[in-house]
């Protein structure tokens, strides 16, 4: 091969290298990814170089997200936000913590007694990141991202847990935590609530929370306080039973994300749909545009074009 032919090839290399990277470059912007999992949750919050994943979905889809949006040399997740141990939400997490170095996972007690669940305990457990377990009020910071807990309360814990002795401190390791015994709660009324804020603007991540918990934080300071939002991720595929007119109210320049794919309950429920519409947000759909790329510089926000 002749010289000039050789340095036209490196050229030509280096060229496509660049290209390649230039979705990866650093910038001062946010990106929230909702993540097209299928019938399941993944939210994926990048600040620079600083990783959130909320929720996994239910298989190894959240893999393709991450590495559709994260560059290769990046193998490390500061935070992963389990909001509650079903399997449309956790089953991922376990390719995630195969494939990546997690810092920190929040998660909250509930006994799941399945093969998916050991697999889980045993990757956390492997990678000794730290447990913390979320509590409304808690703020949890990871470089330069911010993450307000809104919800469940410690009293919900109190009330409604018949956890283990050793299970009944802060300091409890994640192991003890997944074998927590309840018989009282379903795991959606402990839905982790979590509130993202940059500049001007408020990212809302609602789990499978039921509409009696949404009407309530809505009615509450909790959220009052923190009006306008400006995004949230609809909770439980857009279902009828968490529907919550009173939490869409509290929008401005509304943008609402529904993660949800093929399924027989009807997500997202015409209902939703509709007072969505009434509230002035705009719907995007997991299951009609596939991954969902909003970013801001905190003074504006827009979505991405797929």
């Amino acid at each position: 091969m002749s010289r000039i032919w050789k340095l036209t090839l490196i050229v030509v290399l280096l060229i496509t290298v660049i290209v390649w990277l230039l979705p990866f470059s650093t910038t001062d912007n946010l990106k929230v990814i909702t993540c097209d999992v299928g019938q399941g949750d993944a939210s994926l919050i990048v600040y620079k170089s600083t990783e959130i994943l909320i929720d996994g979905g239910p298989d190894n889809s959240v893999l393709e997200c991450l590495s559709k949006h994260l560059p290769f040399w990046d193998r490390t997740i500061e935070v992963v936000v389990l909001t509650h141990p079903q399997s449309d939400h956790y089953t991922g997490l376990i390719g995630v913590f195969s494939h990546y170095r997690v810092e920190k996972i929040l998660a909250n007690s509930l006994e799941v007694s399945n093969q998916q669940n050991g697999l889980l305990k045993n990757q956390v457990l492997g990678q000794g990141s730290e447990w913390v377990r979320p509590v409304s009020g808690m703020v949890v910071r990871s470089r330069t991202i911010q993450l307000d807990i809104l919800y469940p309360s410690e009293e919900i814990f109190t009330r409604n847990f018949t956890p283990s002795d050793s299970d009944s401190s802060q300091n409890a390791n994640f192991a003890e935590v997944l074998e927590a015994e309840s018989t009282k709660v379903d795991p959606n009324d402990i839905s982790v609530v979590s509130l993202v804020t940059f500049g001007s603007f408020k990212f809302l991540f609602t789990g499978d929370a039921g509409s009696n918990i949404l009407d309530s934080l809505a009615s509450s300071n909790v959220l009052i306080s923190k009006k306008p939002i400006n995004y949230i991720k609809v909770s439980h595929h857009g279902s009828k039973s968490a529907l919550s007119e009173k939490l869409y109210a509290l929008t401005d320049l509304g943008i609402a994300v529904i993660s949800v794919g093929e399924n027989s309950y009807g997500h997202p429920h015409q209902e939703v749909l509709n007072a969505l519409s009434r509230f002035g947000l705009k719907v995007y759909r997991t299951d009609k545009v596939g991954d969902i790329v909003v970013e801001t510089d905190g003074k504006k926000i827009w979505v991405v074009k797929q």
